[in-house]
């Protein structure tokens, strides 16, 4: 059912081990950090617990068996339905093949390191770009999500050159 009340969500993917100091700055205030896999060590999400609270699911690169991480997430935050999963699961991920396979109204999802938000029909599917070490001629950033009254918007963040 949805509220009234403003949801802040981080989405946060392909961090490799990194914590950029820039991560603090840009997530802070969320209520809660959706982590899209590659994740690193364990250590990454005790310091992004440091925010908020923290979900987070494997990537092709992270150890499946670790009981911090799951295959996939699905949650519904102030009436609005969120799958997060890595995509590689997708064999390369698409936002067309991702809305296929998942109904939620929100897709977030990494691997790909590139940041993109796309709708298509009720759904917003969401990469939030990688947080960790640059890679493939891409800028780090992160996202925000926003939920008010059932309606969800995302807001791409960069992250400051540097770390």
């Amino acid at each position: 059912m949805a509220d009234s009340r403003e949801h802040r969500i981080g989405l946060v993917s392909d961090t490799h081990g990194l914590v950029r100091p820039q991560l603090f700055t840009a997530l802070a205030g969320v209520d809660s950090i959706l982590h899209a896999g590659d994740v690193g060590p364990d250590e990454v999400i005790t310091a992004l617990e440091l925010i908020a609270p923290v979900q987070a699911v494997y990537g092709n690169t992270d150890d499946p068996e670790r009981t911090r991480l799951h295959a996939a997430i699905d949650t519904a935050i102030g009436g609005v339905r969120i799958h997060v999963s890595h995509g590689h699961e997708v064999g390369s991920p698409t936002p067309e093949r991702l809305a296929a396979r998942y109904d939620a109204d929100v897709v977030v999802y990494g691997h790909t390191h590139r940041q993109l938000v796309t709708r298509l029909g009720r759904q917003l599917i969401v990469n939030p770009g990688a947080a960790g070490a640059r890679r493939f001629n891409l800028e780090p950033s992160v996202a925000v999500l926003r939920i008010v009254g059932g309606s969800a918007e995302v807001e791409l963040v960069p992250l400051a050159r540097g770390g």
